[in-house]
């Protein structure tokens, strides 16, 4: 904002005052001496610790700049951590063994490729759920089973497999849910 009140004054002519005025901006900040932030250095040297010992926390820079000869206070170097997010994750994250990223998974190029499992509930007038597990065809969008019943389990699924398997062969691949590649 400095640099437009200078402009207006140098271009047009007008008073420091008046730019002020014209440009809504308080002439004390106007004439306020811009002072350099101190620590751009310390900044620097945090990120160069840092980038050569990844695992360090602010607790181990603060020792190695105090070592250094730097004179900070270690609520100092956290908040300047924290502000230049060099902060660790307090727990690395859990990836499952199945995840697996969408452009990894396998797009079918022909009918019988690939299949997709889901299982779907609903409840009955009379109160009672059913489930219902559904083998779609990923490549022709075609309903090759749907297997009814109040309790499914996972011998029901093997054996609505197996029987599909017979009758139509083994697919390359399986998606279970809503893990269906995107067309």
């Amino acid at each position: 904002m400095k640099k437009v009140v200078a402009y207006v004054v140098e271009s047009h002519g007008y008073s420091e005052r008046r730019a002020c005025k014209l440009t809504r901006q308080h002439r004390s900040t106007q004439r306020k001496v811009l002072t350099t932030n101190p620590l751009l250095e310390l900044r620097q040297r945090m990120h160069e610790i840092v980038a050569t010992r990844v695992r360090y926390g602010y607790r181990r820079v603060h020792i190695l700049l105090r070592r250094e000869g730097w004179e900070v206070g270690r609520n100092r170097v956290y908040r300047l951590y924290r502000e230049e997010g060099l902060a660790l994750r307090s727990k690395r994250p859990r990836r499952r063994k199945m995840a697996m990223h969408r452009e990894a998974r396998c797009q079918p190029m022909a009918p019988g490729e690939a299949w997709s499992l889901d299982f779907v509930h609903d409840q009955l007038v009379s109160g009672q759920k059913i489930r219902a597990l559904t083998v779609i065809n990923v490549f022709t969008r075609e309903c090759l089973a749907i297997e009814v019943g109040y309790r499914l389990r996972g011998e029901n699924v093997a054996e609505v497999l197996n029987r599909l398997v017979r009758s139509r062969g083994a697919p390359k691949a399986l998606f279970a849910d809503n893990s269906l590649p995107r067309t």
